[in-house]
């Protein structure tokens, strides 16, 4: 399955590093931006979310809220958020059924670690639908975070 813009961003409900549940319903009214990432503490990942937690206040104007999933436990993303002063939110989905649902589950990834999050950036507007999707093959990549402002500017 792939998502696409003009698609109705599928629902979700995970936890977040504070033990509370997050859904889309709660960004009703506002823009999203959800980044996939493969696993917390690795180079990328880390300068992936640290280049959103950069640049959080230009996100915020725009009316912007920034989620990072991964599958990683709600514990590990709890310490990965507080050693890297993350201001958004992490959600695990521990259970791979949003990155499933979204079209992002990488079914072989290194070191025989199977089935974690590809690398992906999707922006969604405050209506719920998605106006931005990009899903990378390789992890070594980053997502374009100029499209991703351009998109956002753009609603």
């Amino acid at each position: 399955m792939s998502l696409q813009k003009g698609d109705k961003a599928p629902d979700f409900k995970l936890f977040n590093t504070e033990k509370k549940e997050v859904s889309l319903e709660d960004f009703k009214g506002k823009n999203l931006i959800i980044h996939f990432f493969p696993l917390a503490f690795t180079g990328v990942c880390t300068t992936q979310l640290c280049t959103m937690r950069d640049n959080i206040e230009y996100y915020t104007r725009l009316n912007a809220e920034v989620l990072g999933v991964s599958i990683d436990s709600i514990f590990s993303l709890g310490k990965f958020r507080s050693e890297q002063n993350y201001t958004f939110d992490l959600l695990s989905d521990f259970n791979k059924k949003m990155i499933q649902d979204y079209g992002v589950f990488c079914e072989n990834f290194v070191f025989g670690m199977n089935g974690v999050a590809k690398r992906a950036a999707f922006v969604i507007d405050k209506d719920g639908i998605i106006q931005y999707t990009e899903v990378l093959e390789s992890a070594g990549n980053l997502p374009d975070f100029g499209a991703i402002k351009a998109t956002l500017e753009s609603l």
